[in-house]
């Protein structure tokens, strides 16, 4: 007897239904097992295998201990569940129908679309377009009260820096509403992709049975679309997590090359590069006839002076690093190591256009100036370096506004190209990463801005709590998101 597959269809509305093997299923509103489903135990957080044969396919939850079992015909693992355990309910993990065993009846019972909505969380576009207006608390299971949107994760092994990208990235509001959507990336094959839909869905949900999710099956997607880059039990930063994430959806979104997506409506920028190199080096690369990098040559203005040679390109990005000063070696009169605070002005400097950066290898001086603004502003300040010895870590506080961040007073912006436009250089912050303790053993947080009542919340994995404005900016901040204002 093989398991049958539920693609079930009624066609003609008669209440019962064909299945493959040419059995008729009965559809039936009345259950005497209904009272048994048991909705504490219920996690649908979980990767979809069965509990015994550990395969993926056809895969029912047991609505009365959770378990996940594999098919309802006669020799199968969930019947003989049923069979051995008395547990008479199960749900189909991809159809979303209930079924009795061992009688194999589907159950049509409106009291069940509580366990469905969880199972997959639906949105309309009426309520996306409504989320940010909402103060409402939702209710859990256990009596506890969450945010919908503001829910911990758990943190499975050293996954904080995972949970603090997600949740600053649950921040970016057409990101979100994008994601919150299926249709919009029903074409797209990537795992990835649904994946951070299914967990945008879930955290967004207004009517979870527990006030926080799991992050589990993404990570599972994660480890295998980054070939174990990013793994379970394994720290790694969050800034190299949300590069690879950004650019890696982005990648997977668009249907041509040509193409944009959502990603790149969001974040991307556009930056001009004055490259000064060494006159060896620029006649080696006329030879080779090398490309910088992919990135688009507008101007190559190779002009040679004193042995000089400059070229000037665009690059788009998606991100800006900043440079934190090296902190002072000694101590002060009080034997104290002071902390030293800049402020985020004088580190934006470096995209002025006039400051130079150099580089090491291979020698040249950079000069950076931005040509256009994206939505969303992402900038990373780079804490941590790495000699041959050690990692260390940069404690400078970095002091920064949390509203009305005013770009162009400190770095000189393109005129906008249509008449009627207006400059918008002026940002909010919306999601600030921090690292706490040592660099090789610390852990991440984050603070991020509930929108609908302009509240600050810290979240650190299960750990949600609200938090005045003035704490944000009192820690070591590692990566933030700021989004312009309209």
């Amino acid at each position: 007897e093989d398991d049958d597959d539920d693609d079930d269809d009624d066609p003609y509305g008669r209440g019962s239904i064909l299945d493959k093997s040419n059995r008729q299923v009965e559809v039936r509103r009345d259950c005497p097992y209904l009272d048994t489903v048991n909705r504490q135990v219920l996690d649908f957080d979980f990767e979809r295998f069965c509990s015994v044969s550990l395969s993926n396919l056809n895969v029912y939850a047991c609505l009365v201990c959770g378990k996940y079992y594999q098919g309802r015909g006669k020799k199968s693992h969930a019947y003989t569940h049923s069979l051995e355990a008395g547990h008479h309910v199960y749900i189909n993990l991809r159809t979303e129908k209930v079924y009795c065993l061992p009688d194999g009846y589907e159950i049509n019972d409106p009291s069940l679309d509580d366990i469905r909505y969880v199972l997959n969380p639906r949105f309309s576009r009426e309520q996306v377009e409504q989320l940010d207006k909402n103060k409402q608390w939702s209710r859990a299971l256990d009596g506890s009260d969450y945010l919908p949107g503001m829910v911990g994760l758990n943190n499975i092994q050293k996954t904080d820096f995972v949970n603090v990208t997600i949740q600053s990235l649950m921040r970016v509001t057409p990101l979100r509403n994008f994601f919150l959507i299926p249709e919009n990336y029903q074409h797209c094959r990537s795992q990835l992709v649904h994946r951070f839909g299914e967990l945008t869905r879930k955290i967004w949900h207004a009517r979870n049975f527990k006030g926080q999710v799991s992050p589990h099956e993404f990570l599972q997607a994660v480890m295998k679309a980054s070939k174990k880059r990013f793994r379970i039990g394994v720290q790694s930063e969050p800034v190299e997590f949300m590069s690879w994430l950004l650019n890696t959806l982005h990648a997977d979104l668009r249907t041509s090359k040509k193409s944009s997506s959502i990603i790149h409506k969001c974040f991307q920028g556009e930056l001009e590069v004055v490259k000064e190199t060494q006159n060896k080096a620029i006649s080696e690369r006329k030879e080779g006839g090398g490309e910088h990098n992919g990135a688009l040559k507008i101007m190559d203005g190779a002009t040679e002076n004193n042995n000089i040679g400059t070229e000037t390109y665009r690059m788009p990005f998606l991100m800006l690093g900043l440079d934190l000063p090296e902190p002072p070696l000694f101590k002060d009169v009080m034997e104290k190591n002071i902390i030293p605070q800049v402020p985020l002005f004088n580190i934006l400097k470096k995209f002025d256009g006039e400051t130079v950066t150099t580089t090491v290898r291979p020698p040249a001086r950079m000069r950076y100036r931005v040509t256009r603004l994206p939505q969303y502003l992402i900038v990373h300040m780079r804490r941590f370096t790495k000699n041959n010895f050690f990692r260390e870590k940069n404690p400078t506080l970095v002091n920064f506004p949390v509203k009305n961040l005013e770009l162009k007073d400190y770095i000189p912006l393109p005129a906008p190209t249509k008449e009627n436009e207006k400059l918008r250089s002026k940002y909010d912050l919306i999601a600030n990463i921090v690292h706490d303790g040592k660099p090789d053993e610390g852990f991440y947080r984050v603070f991020v801005q509930r929108k609908s009542e302009e509240l600050w919340y810290e979240m650190q994995d299960l750990h949600v709590s609200e938090t005045l404005p003035q704490m944000v900016a009192l820690s070591e901040a590692y990566m933030q998101i700021y989004e312009q204002q309209q």
